[in-house]
């Protein structure tokens, strides 16, 4: 009997994170091929009518926009790295559920607050990944030492920068983010330990 050789096979092994990913890619793709329209049409958010159903769609639909290439690239590689882990440990549809309460939370709280102002792109993903990351061995009764650093480190730098820093990047939207990140990463976490 001879042995199989079954050879290097790739895995779809995140599909949430992946189809996340390669939508991006491809509204980035029309956006460049429409002169930025599609992403004003349905990848950003800012004030416009509620009687007009696309509205709802960009709460949602801002966070597969982004500006260029390199703001695409600095959200998208950060999501590939942690998305996965994420993913592995809370499953696809935790998953899932955590990119569209980021997307909604940040996309409506900037309708609200910031009306001559579009926002689009998907950091308060990131920084929702980030602050979940860091509490994937919480325990019962604990607050992991790396959640607080890291939320000392990346809230409170977006806070400095959002005081000091005048440039195009929206600071309350990774906080908020970071914010949602927590909010879930708690109350998984204290679901998981309670049902083991």
């Amino acid at each position: 009997m001879g042995r199989e050789n079954k050879g290097i096979r790739i895995s779809f092994n995140s599909p949430v994170i992946l189809i996340f990913s390669i939508a991006s890619l491809l509204v980035l793709g029309l956006s460049y091929m429409t002169g930025g329209v599609s992403d004003r049409l349905l990848f950003c958010v800012y004030r416009s009518s509620l009687s007009d159903p696309l509205t709802y769609f960009r709460f949602f639909g801002h966070v597969l926009g982004h500006a260029n290439w390199e703001h695409f690239l600095s959200n998208i590689m950060m999501i590939l790295v942690v998305g996965p882990l994420l993913e592995e440990k809370y499953g696809s549809t935790d998953t899932l559920f955590v990119i569209l309460t980021t997307a909604f939370v940040t996309g409506l709280i900037h309708f609200i607050f910031f009306p001559n102002v579009a926002l689009l792109g998907a950091s308060g993903i990131v920084f929702a990944f980030i602050l979940l990351a860091s509490m994937t061995s919480i325990e019962d009764g604990k607050i992991p030492l790396t959640f607080i650093l890291v939320a000392v480190i990346y809230i409170g730098g977006q806070i400095r920068d959002g005081i000091l820093v005048k440039d195009d990047v929206s600071n309350l939207t990774h906080i908020i983010g970071g914010i949602v990140g927590s909010v879930f990463g708690f109350a998984m976490n204290k679901y998981r330990v309670r049902k083991y």
